[in-house]
């Protein structure tokens, strides 16, 4: 059975250097500007709130609403811990930006053939054992990764050992649980986190989907299909484009 990962971010050890965020500009290679909000090249951020400084990045739900509310399968949160997303699956519907609690999800709005972005945990690092490039970049240590249930008792174990901790652990009930973890001396109210239901969202999207009619679902794959061709007619549009380009400058 794979081990289930997650990163814990100690908000009291953060100084503010932006080298995580550095570091996923560059694996990823986005354009190295500092971006104050998470975009289709930030995939990860630092937000400056009064003396501290906060992460934002995809939670990575254990039970992930993103998924559940995708309509073809391109976003999955993997046995290891990531949710990961699929961009030849993706029908660019972007119910997942609707679905997640954390509103987390990035569109590529100026683009012919836009996809979703958002963190996805550097899954192929930690399939190769390696860290997340995040986490490996931290000079300080203000963010770990490990096996998940080790996370979430280093967490717990800093909490009971020193009182200037708010005793709880954000993303270990929100949204049913999360594959990242803060812990702060501030509380997460006062930090900008978002109060997201203890329940996995699924479960409320379920019951709600179980209760509708049926012609919601149908108008939900009509929509799917409308989206489909629109999408197909901007790659072909991008493609054109680009080949008209290249005659032109032979």
């Amino acid at each position: 059975m794979a081990t289930t990962e997650a990163i814990l971010v100690d908000i009291t050890k953060c100084i503010g250097c932006r080298s995580c965020e550095q570091a996923c500009k560059q694996i990823h290679g986005f354009p190295m500007d500092t971006e104050a909000k998470l975009s289709p090249t930030a995939l990860t951020v630092i937000e400056e709130r009064g003396d501290r400084f906060t992460r934002r990045m995809c939670m990575h739900c254990q039970d992930p609403a993103c998924a559940s509310a995708c309509l073809v399968g391109a976003l999955k949160k993997t046995s290891a811990g990531p949710v990961t997303y699929d961009g030849a699956k993706c029908i660019g519907c972007r119910y997942c930006l609707v679905a997640c609690p954390f509103s987390v999800p990035r569109y590529e709005w100026t683009k012919l053939a836009p996809y979703v972005k958002k963190c996805d945990m550097c899954a192929g690092r930690l399939a190769n054992g390696q860290q997340p490039a995040c986490v490996e970049a931290c000079p300080v240590q203000a963010s770990i990764a490990g096996n998940r249930e080790d996370i979430l008792q280093e967490a717990q174990r800093r909490i009971v050992n020193n009182s200037k901790y708010v005793n709880h652990i954000y993303g270990s009930d929100e949204a049913g649980g999360t594959s990242i973890f803060f812990i702060s001396d501030v509380p997460f109210e006062k930090l900008g986190f978002a109060a997201a239901p203890k329940q996995p969202l699924p479960m409320l999207t379920a019951s709600a989907l179980g209760e509708g009619p049926t012609v919601i679902l149908l108008g939900g794959a009509v929509l799917g299909g409308l989206n489909w061709i629109t999408r197909r007619r901007a790659e072909v549009a991008l493609a054109e484009a680009r080949e008209n380009s290249t005659q032109e400058r032979g």
